[in-house]
């Protein structure tokens, strides 16, 4: 099996540099910047460790051969011109896996390439580029689902699994990918929504007078839309999710958050955005999640204007 990774920053190039790390067929689609970064390879820093890994590079528009699958992981934001670099390599046989946040993405493809050719992905992982272009891991987790829409353990997807296993990651083959992907954007959201609005990690809110009310409030509006929009979510996952993003003690923060305030762009839309138009198109009320969609976009204005 062949691969090609579009987008080699820090989740496709992370997923991207253990495969090739463990011998897989693996290429990377890059632009010429990102090409003389990684000429003589792709670093991994992970618990003080650097590892460099050589990787097959491809310039936009080169011939390269049949891709069996194409992990495509890039900011939603990117989206458009990513389709518009990988479509010369998709063929009859090739799988797209992509990896973006929201839902968006599934719509756009689908219509592009058809919906036979897109299996539903989920990437959870911490990971950022430093100014070399280094991939730096930072958490103890790395885990990377996929599978078909029908939740069928076709042939392609078991031969896709056993691709992806074994090489220094998490990789699950799942049934229920869509119900992941619901699940992990109700999460990612309201994680989201509370460290951007709060401008501060998940910890300090809760530790705030009236901040567990605030956060159950958000989930709670997110919930609801997924559910008039989808399906309930699961109470277990309900509770875990309250669980993590109530927690006194924690430190963490969204990747969203993070990027505004190292002054970068935000996938503001597709995270929040869009939940948001899901919500109104069904009558659900989502007064905190849009102050917070403003608070996003109040931001991207003064961005773009940098």
């Amino acid at each position: 099996m062949r691969a090609l990774i579009v987008g080699a920053g820090s989740v496709g190039g992370y997923f991207g540099g253990r495969l090739a790390a463990a011998k897989r067929d693996v290429s990377f689609l890059v632009r010429p910047e990102r090409a003389r970064q990684l000429e003589h390879g792709l670093t991994i820093s992970s618990h003080g460790q650097d590892t460099l890994i050589p990787v097959k590079l491809l310039l936009s528009g080169q011939s390269a051969g049949e891709f069996a699958v194409i992990l495509l992981a890039v900011k939603a934001y990117q989206l458009e011109q990513a389709i518009d670099d990988l479509a010369p390599y998709v063929t009859a046989n090739t799988m797209i896996l992509p990896v973006l946040n929201g839902m968006q993405h599934m719509d756009r493809l689908r219509s592009r390439f058809g919906a036979e050719r897109v299996l539903g992905g989920v990437a959870r992982i911490a990971t950022s580029l430093d100014v070399r272009g280094h991939i730096i891991n930072q958490a103890g987790f790395h885990d990377l689902a996929y599978g078909e829409w029908s939740g069928e353990r076709s042939s392609r997807i078991l031969a896709l699994d056993e691709f992806m296993r074994g090489a220094g990651f998490a990789a699950q083959l799942s049934v229920q990918i869509e119900r992941e992907m619901w699940e992990k954007w109700a999460m990612l959201a309201t994680l989201a929504a509370i460290t951007c609005l709060m401008d501060a990690d998940i910890g300090r809110v809760a530790r705030a007078p009236g901040g567990t009310a605030f956060v159950q409030s958000l989930f709670a509006e997110a919930a609801a839309t997924v559910a008039a929009d989808w399906r309930p979510l699961a109470e277990h996952f309900r509770s875990q999710v309250l669980a993590l993003l109530t927690d006194r003690s924690s430190t963490l923060t969204s990747s969203m958050y993070r990027d505004m305030k190292a002054g970068h762009c935000i996938e503001a839309d597709e995270i929040v955005g869009d939940l948001v138009r899901r919500a109104a198109a069904h009558g659900v009320m989502t007064p905190l999640l849009s102050t917070v969609l403003l608070r996003l976009k109040v931001y991207a204005e003064h961005q773009s204007r940098q």
